[in-house]
């Protein structure tokens, strides 16, 4: 295909997924109340527990009315994900080779539940952080904004779902060949100590238990996206190599590399070597042998 096709294709896949979210964002606004009051439990659940009502106000005129049509987007980016994710996988597949293509099919079969898995953990965390986070009735009256604690609740489950693919991206760098399980395995300190620090920037609440929640199952999804590298480096006897257990800054060996000593020199064409002439003392030009204009023709 020519650049202006590839183009076109482009156009006519994005079109497809563009028409596809529209009718997904069409069923995600009709359903926005429900998914809104699912992401109220959490909180709801923490001020019945002290005796108190579930109050949530809305500070602007058409603001719960934007929350709906927010909510209505994401979860049509949801509903129609296998749509538009065909799509883009139909422009790519076929520059793709067969077990590329095997790959790719495994890594996105694994890559939604953990991103499903992360936001459930968000939900499930930032509900019991907030018991720490909200005050008692006898301090402050509490009334939260519906749309504040909306985008608190949805940027949690957003950053745990995509922090949970971390670990799926490693294991694609050693099935590609890049990183080895035993260099994962080596890093394991400084990635633990990564993943706290980004889960201590990245988490909404500043409770510690929020972050550790996060920091802690990303650790345990490395450690086993580690297990899985080993048993595919055992797999294609990556480890059997000469190099497996050198380090990348040690110095090599170059004993094996000592140069052979040259055989002597042997005549070419039954010609006897021809020795060099005698240097002399003074300006006296040195008279060339004969028996070389012989041996050579004029152009030579």
């Amino acid at each position: 295909m020519t650049l202006m096709e590839h183009l076109r294709e482009l156009r006519n896949r994005l079109f497809k997924a563009c028409l596809g979210l529209v009718l997904g964002f069409t069923v995600g606004f009709w359903q926005s109340g429900n998914a809104i009051k699912l992401v109220k439990q959490p909180v709801c659940h923490v001020m019945e527990s002290r005796g108190r009502e579930c109050d949530f106000v809305q500070l602007g005129v058409a603001d719960f009315f934007l929350l709906q049509l927010k909510v209505g987007l994401w979860l049509g980016l949801l509903i129609t994900a296998p749509w538009w994710m065909y799509q883009l996988w139909a422009f790519i597949a076929p520059g793709l080779h067969r077990h590329e293509r095997k790959y790719a099919y495994i890594f996105i079969s694994i890559a939604a539940p953990l991103f499903a898995l992360g936001a459930f953990l968000a939900w499930f965390a930032l509900g019991h952080g907030l018991e720490y986070l909200l005050p008692s009735e006898d301090i402050v009256h509490t009334s939260l904004d519906i749309t504040r604690y909306v985008d608190f609740i949805t940027t949690g489950m957003l950053v745990f779902g995509v922090a949970f693919e971390f670990p799926l991206i490693a294991m694609m760098l050693n099935f590609a060949g890049i990183l080895s399980g035993r260099k994962l395995l080596g890093w394991w300190r400084a990635v633990v100590f990564i993943f706290f620090a980004f889960a201590a920037v990245a988490t909404p609440t500043p409770d510690p238990f929020t972050m550790s929640g996060l920091a802690l199952a990303m650790s345990l999804l490395y450690f086993a996206a580690v297990g899985v590298a080993l048993i595919n480096d055992k797999r294609k006897g990556r480890n059997q190599s000469i190099y497996a257990d050198v380090d990348d800054d040690e110095i090599s060996s170059i004993d094996d590399l000592a140069p052979e000593p040259v055989a002597a020199a042997t005549s070419v064409g039954g010609y006897d070597p021809i020795e060099a002439p005698t240097p002399v003392d003074g300006p006296t030009p040195v008279e060339r042998p004969r028996s070389l204009d012989s041996r050579y023709d004029d152009i030579t």
